[in-house]
């Protein structure tokens, strides 16, 4: 597990807000991370945890409060958010994979567009990374060639080509077969181990115990209880929490 260094936060959420209409969906949510912690966010559905993560990035924008990525203000409306992505990767639950195109022309694919990375940069890398995630003998495979675990694995090759300062995941192993999951949460456990920052939704509790630096549980839009992952599974301060999680472990 990485320790989280004791330097600036790489991410700062300051009362952060969200609504869809009338339903308040984050509720003054307050959260630092700093540069090599992995932060696993736990909780029912519809507690703001996927929320939380898209307003990050600013796939969802914010109501009100502040959301700082190093000393930029992501939701300043004069942010250049695309710039800002660059440094962010994300992925999600769905792969969203181009099916015309590749492992590699994947992974190739943004580096090119959004990086102006050459051909042959952009191709030794899309194998690096591919390597990395144990898929080296498949970037020449279609998607409809991979399994399930396999595209979820070349999805997060192609955020990590594009160098990010930290990583998203939400809820990455959920759409995957029982036997598929543990490629993908150990593949996140290497990057962990190799010092990536990480914000994480999930319900893999093996995985929030092991790698987690930290773990937030939210319910209701905001956070119920956070620690470490032996105060919060062990020692659960609040009734909510202990009621979640004597449903799931």
């Amino acid at each position: 597990m990485s320790e989280a260094q004791n330097n600036e936060p790489v991410v700062r959420i300051k009362n952060l807000q969200k609504r869809f209409g009338d339903l308040e969906v984050l509720q003054g949510v307050d959260m630092d991370v700093t540069k090599g912690e992995v932060v696993v966010i736990l909780g029912p559905s519809g507690s703001g945890k996927s929320t939380l993560l898209r307003c990050v990035n600013r796939l969802e924008e914010p109501t009100g409060g502040e959301i700082w990525f190093e000393d930029i203000m992501v939701n300043d409306p004069k942010t250049n958010i695309n710039k800002v992505r660059e440094h962010i990767g994300m992925v999600f639950q769905s792969f969203n994979l181009f099916p015309h195109l590749t492992a590699k022309g994947n992974v190739m694919l943004a580096q090119r567009k959004v990086l102006n990375r050459s051909k042959e940069e952009a191709d030794r890398i899309a194998v690096e990374q591919l390597t990395r995630v144990d898929l080296g003998d498949r970037v020449d495979y279609y998607p409809s060639q991979l399994s399930g675990g396999q595209q979820q694995r070349v999805a997060i090759a192609r955020a990590l080509a594009m160098d990010p300062h930290v990583m998203l995941f939400d809820e990455v192993t959920s759409a995957l077969d029982p036997e598929l999951v543990r490629g993908v949460l150990d593949v996140m456990k290497e990057l962990a181990l190799a010092g990536m920052t990480m914000l994480v939704v999930t319900h893999e509790m093996g995985f929030a115990r092991d790698v987690g630096s930290r773990v937030v549980f939210m319910d209701g839009g905001v956070i119920v209880e956070e620690g470490s992952p032996s105060e919060v599974f062990d020692n659960p301060q609040n009734d909510r929490t202990k009621d979640f999680l004597g449903h799931i472990i």
